[in-house]
């Protein structure tokens, strides 16, 4: 028997107990080329049905994160070859507006390449991520870097989440969503953090090679 979900989660019950695992992966992978899918809403009640047993949270971690990249970069190929009119030629049919797009390509100018690494916690961005990269002419190398770190750790969250709420999923969704930005910070810290390191790895390795070589 399938578990209760909650208020907004409800709907999501009798499409995971007859789909499962595609389910997931077809609900991430279409939101993350641009239509309003609630994928994160997905994931988290995938995560209550493998807290029920029905499930496997690591098969959901494995699928949502595959399908989060494979999406992106669908997104990423439609804005660096389409550019901007093609989106928005067709974007409207899955509700891609000028408004909705001029929002997010103003916040990647703002804030750079970085923002991709973050860009699956924030509403609106987590679906026009790619589309936005590739519209940009951002290196697909370095987009894809930072996309795949994010969508590790976003996919990492949400089950996570879903699996230890269980049933009091929307009541601690509630209060949770109440201190999102902080979470974001956060989150985007840690990002920042371990590419920081990497970098400094990277350097060393090749100051260290330079004065051998020498």
């Amino acid at each position: 028997m399938a578990p209760e979900l909650p208020g907004v989660f409800a709907w999501l019950a009798p499409i995971l107990d007859s789909y499962g695992y595609l389910a997931v992966f077809g609900f991430l992978f279409i939101e993350s080329f641009g239509a309003p899918v609630p994928g994160q809403t997905m994931l988290m009640a995938a995560g209550v049905f493998a807290g029920a047993g029905r499930l496997n949270v690591i098969g959901i971690a494995v699928l949502g994160f595959l399908a989060a990249v494979a999406g992106d970069n669908v997104g990423y190929l439609i804005g660096h070859f389409g550019g901007r009119r093609l989106v928005l030629r067709f974007g409207r049919y899955i509700f891609i507006t000028e408004k909705r797009l001029a929002k997010a390509e103003d916040f990647f100018a703002r804030h750079g390449g970085k923002i991709v690494g973050i860009a699956r916690f924030i509403e609106g961005l987590r679906q026009l991520n790619g589309v936005v990269a590739g519209i940009a002419g951002m290196p697909w190398r370095r987009f894809l870097a930072f996309n795949a770190l994010g969508a590790a750790v976003w996919v990492a969250v949400w089950t996570s989440f879903g699996y230890v709420a269980g049933g009091h999923l929307g009541e601690i969704y509630e209060r949770f969503s109440r201190y999102q930005i902080l979470v974001l910070v956060v989150i985007g810290g840690l990002i920042l953090a371990v590419v920081a390191h990497r970098l400094w790895r990277w350097q060393r390795h090749s100051f260290i090679a330079t004065r051998s070589g020498r």
